[in-house]
């Protein structure tokens, strides 16, 4: 297989190494591809709409050019292809490079957008590096597109040319349309605020000295699942947590592996940005050969395909033992280390879990070094609310309420904690809503006094109260 470049992106010829053996152990051809066809598209969705307007734009300034522009979904399902040049278009229908069909690796073998999905960075794939000879003919750019809220992966940018020519500036077109699709998506979801760009944080999971563990006032649910790892843990069984972001993966394992291991030390590993994956992998994959220290490898959705490889072939030389995972559901676990898990447990939602709000949320408290205790009327905006982030969620609302107040009421809570909208609201309704709030309860203002305060008659106070669903519990 040749060398490639791409211009210090990622290193590529290992990563291309690793995908050629991957196409080879999902047994794709190396004659012709035969993709599968999945037999329509969303073309409703938010993604696709944003990836759509943003291959249309930039095909207007590559007029003249034989360059196709396609959006694939996260799956390598080609959703859109904007391509006026005539003989490349037709050239790709032969090979099935158009909406509807499958190209991801396990799909089509190496090429550039299966490889993008599969590392979740930039890749560039020329002529006789795609792993199957009816793809020689085409260089392709990928890059991959990650939610700008939560940074899931949603698919990919790819652009496709013919592999003679020079690929010049299309790896740079590919991701400046994919950072174009993520910020169009951003503008258009009402103002909400981007995900933090990942840092890849390694470090010792402990408690607080004499901290109580919050566990005995917990559910039967939550109870139940640390029972289930703990006994896992004992009989040396490699663990998988799965549930929602934030609603408490890490803290049920942590707490499972000090009941189990108590004089020994625990690390959590969350995976940085693709591109830095490398040097994170090497600053503590060696603690999995140490018989004191247990490690949590955290959202391993989010490790590139060759990562996953590595840190399974490192389990595999004897450290199963001493690692744990988390994701977001087991399918999720990429399928290397999916192979290792003997025992995978499921945390359920905050929001299932109603009589863990309270413990949780006077354990966080706790935390704030301040004696810290909550009015009835806080107690029950903290009970009834559906927690959207769960725990994490939870974990920020006390925090905040905490530095304000060392008795915290409602109107130390977030507004929306005390409105049940039933539809998104927009920048502007939200901040009505926020201020009606504040009225009400930071200021305790009746509905006459918080209409004339913002400028609004009484009975259009009473409507906003009841479209955005607010109610302000009374202590």
């Amino acid at each position: 297989m040749p060398e490639e470049t791409t211009g210090g992106i990622v290193p590529a010829a290992p990563r291309l190494s690793a995908s050629w053996h991957r196409s080879e152990t999902y047994g794709v051809s190396l004659d012709a591809v035969s993709p599968a066809f999945s037999g329509s598209v969303d073309d409703e969705s938010l993604f696709y709409r944003c990836g759509h307007e943003v291959l249309e734009g930039l095909q207007t300034g590559l007029s003249g050019e034989p360059v196709s522009l396609m959006l694939t979904d996260a799956d390598g399902i080609v959703l859109s292809r904007v391509c006026r040049e005539r003989p490349l278009a037709r050239s790709l229908d032969r090979s099935y490079l158009a909406p509807g069909f499958a190209f991801s690796e396990r799909e089509a073998g190496t090429n550039g957008l299966g490889l993008a999905l599969a590392d979740r960075v930039p890749s560039l794939v020329r002529g006789d590096q795609h792993y199957c000879s009816q793809l020689h003919g085409y260089t392709c750019a990928a890059a991959p597109v990650l939610d700008p809220l939560d940074g899931a992966l949603l698919g990919s940018i790819n652009l496709t040319t013919w592999s003679e020519r020079s690929a010049g500036l299309l790896l740079a077109l590919a991701q400046t349309a994919a950072g174009h699709t993520a910020a169009l998506m951003l503008a258009r979801s009402r103002g909400a605020t981007p995900r933090p760009t990942p840092r890849g944080e390694v470090f010792h999971v402990h408690d607080r000295p004499h901290a109580p563990d919050p566990s005995a006032r917990m559910s039967a649910a939550w109870r139940g699942a640390l029972l289930e790892v703990q006994d896992a843990l004992t009989a040396g069984a490699c663990v998988g947590v799965v549930g929602e972001p934030g609603v408490g993966k890490t803290a049920l394992l942590a707490s499972a592996l000090r009941q189990v291991r108590p004089r020994g030390r625990v690390l959590h590993a969350r995976p940085p940005a693709a591109r830095d994956t490398a040097a994170w992998l090497g600053l503590w994959s060696p603690e999995l050969r140490k018989h004191d220290t247990s490690v949590i490898a955290g959202r391993v959705d989010e490790l590139p395909s060759w990562a996953a490889d590595e840190l399974a072939g490192i389990v595999r030389g004897g450290a199963q033992q001493a690692l744990s995972l988390t994701a977001p559901d087991p399918s999720a676990v990429p399928e290397p280390l999916a192979r290792l898990l003997d025992v995978v447990v499921e945390v359920p939602p905050l929001r299932h879990r109603s009589a863990d709000v309270m413990p949780l949320a006077e354990h966080f408290a706790e935390r704030t070094h301040r004696t810290v205790r909550f009015t009835p009327a806080a107690a029950r905006a903290l009970r009834t609310f559906s927690w959207p982030g769960n725990a994490e969620q939870l974990f920020r609302t006390v925090r905040d309420a905490a530095s304000r107040s060392t008795v915290i009421d409602v109107r130390h809570l977030p507004p929306e904690m005390l409105s049940s909208s039933p539809t998104t609201l927009t920048r502007i309704e939200a901040l009505e809503r926020d201020e009606i709030v504040r009225c009400l309860a930071e200021h305790g203002m009746s509905v006459t006094e918080t209409a004339d305060t913002l400028g609004l008659s009484r009975a259009t106070t009473y409507r906003r109260i009841s479209r955005y669903g607010i109610s302000v519990p009374r202590s």
